[in-house]
């Protein structure tokens, strides 16, 4: 076997069948929750007149979200390696469980805000079920179903626009949040009564000091990404939040490398394999969201624009379908390349394709099947390097650091989408064209964008091509 997950999970004596429901429940909670972090995405243009707020309110249903992740995801993965994967896995859905029912009851934008914050600390959940299958399933079984969660992150983000798009046009946007309520129940009692905890846990004291600076540090960095439309980028408070978290990340690093008990094992995280697979994993979740913000508002666009098709909501959610099923499709495809090819060179291969779809979305664009065919392969090549993401990084950490170490992956991944949305947000506010009264960006912004996301993928391709092709074993701690 190339990675040293596959050659270190324990031989467990189960049945095919069990193993499989084992998967099918972490697998659900992973698809549920990311189905929550981009169900409001299409909606959002509507939830002013439906809740009688400002849309700066409501854009902090989305804020609100992004930070609780941000800040849960990798303490939650240091505490699964300490006291239990599968306890924490619980802790995760069972909040995306109460977030989704709080939701679901209330118009009140300060309530609606509180639960979609606590959905937000449900985003650990998908790092944590790749390290908690990676310890329970058998052997053989390891590698497929840590491809299919991985890439749970992409399918659900492609299926959760065309379901908003359908509920906007059809019913009321709290049907929403009864459908991740009633998943996440399903996927949560699975869990409880179906998947086993994982042996070995490392132990020690919770690092409260590393976890304050690590949050407060996040918060500086991510919310002016998120506020900079709503502040624009000549607002102190943008630059002064930035400036801050550049301080308190340095703080904390200088911090958790005199830390007996560090939140984060910064020796660990420094190894090259596992900077070029984190630096790779911003790329990927930077050319992904992109993609998702450069297909749905481009085929709605009116054709008067130059390039849209005037396309209902449920239409442009539909768009990214294929890239959604293209990810479900591959990942055991995905999973075979790594075993015989080895990791980085399937993260490669998935940059490549990534790359490729983009070129099409530049060059190709008269059709809206066209701009269909350019976004699934985009979504195709990020399902293979997702699934690659975390064989490489369990491949070069010790094993009682794996659920904290695909937390902070998982972390680089959400801060490239919001490098996305930050970044691709102003090109194409820059460069706009009239339509009406009402100015929308222009083909060449839209361009312009996918060029940035192409170059990206073929960067990630070039880095990830320096990791060697056979890892060795990490140190056991």
């Amino acid at each position: 076997m190339t990675d040293h997950v596959l050659a270190t999970s324990p031989v467990r004596t189960t049945s095919p069948r069990r193993a499989t429901l084992e998967l099918v429940m972490v697998g659900l909670g992973a698809l549920v929750v990311a189905l929550a972090q981009s169900l409001l995405i299409p909606v959002l243009s509507i939830l002013p007149a439906e809740l009688d707020t400002s849309a700066s309110n409501v854009n902090w249903l989305l804020t609100s979200t992004l930070l609780a992740a941000a800040v849960s995801v990798p303490i939650m993965g240091r505490l699964g390696d300490m006291y239990g994967k599968r306890l924490l896995l619980l802790v995760a859905v069972g909040a995306l469980v109460v977030g989704s029912l709080l939701t679901a009851v209330t118009d009140n934008i300060g309530l609606l805000i509180t639960g979609r914050a606590i959905q937000g600390v449900s985003a650990a959940a998908i790092p944590l079920g790749i390290s908690l299958l990676a310890a329970v399933l058998p052997r053989e079984k390891v590698g497929s179903a840590i491809a299919l969660v991985s890439a749970m992150l992409g399918i659900g983000g492609a299926l959760g626009l065309p379901l908003a798009g359908f509920v906007a046009e059809h019913a009321d946007f709290h049907v929403l949040f009864w459908i991740t309520f009633g998943a996440g129940l399903v996927a949560f009692t699975g869990i409880l009564t179906i998947v086993p905890e994982a042996p070995g846990r490392s132990g020690g004291r919770v690092d409260y000091v590393g976890a304050v600076l690590l949050a407060a540090g996040l918060i500086c960095l991510l919310l002016p990404l998120a506020q900079r439309s709503a502040w624009g980028w000549g607002d102190p408070r943008i630059w002064i939040l930035l400036a801050a978290s550049v301080v308190i990340i340095a703080v904390f690093g200088w911090t958790q490398l005199r830390t007996a008990d560090a939140l984060v094992d910064l020796r660990a995280l420094g190894r090259r394999p596992i900077v070029l697979t984190n630096v790779a994993s911003i790329l990927f979740g930077f050319a992904l969201f992109a993609s998702f913000i450069g297909t749905a508002s481009y085929v709605e666009a009116p054709e008067s624009s130059g390039y849209g098709f005037g396309s209902s909501l449920l239409v442009g959610g539909l768009a990214m379908l294929p890239g959604g099923l293209a990810m479900l499709l591959l990942s055991p495809v995905a999973a075979r390349l790594i075993e015989r090819r080895g990791a980085p060179q399937t993260l490669a291969l998935g940059a490549v394709i990534v790359a490729a779809g983009f070129l099409l979305r530049i060059v190709v664009h008269d059709s809206l099947w066209q701009v269909i065919v350019g976004a699934t392969i985009v979504g195709a090549g990020t399902g293979v390097g997702y699934a690659a993401m975390p064989a490489l990084i369990n491949a070069h950490t010790p094993p009682g650091e794996i659920a904290a170490a695909n937390g902070l992956n998982s972390l680089f991944r959400s801060l490239g989408s919001s490098l996305a949305s930050a970044i691709g947000g102003s090109i194409l506010a820059a460069n706009t064209v009239l339509i009406g009264n009402i100015a929308a960006p222009s083909l060449t912004a839209y361009q312009q964008l996918f060029a940035i996301c192409g170059g990206a993928a073929v960067l990630a391709a070039v880095m990830v091509l320096l990791i060697p092709h056979r890892a060795t074993a990490p140190p056991t701690p």
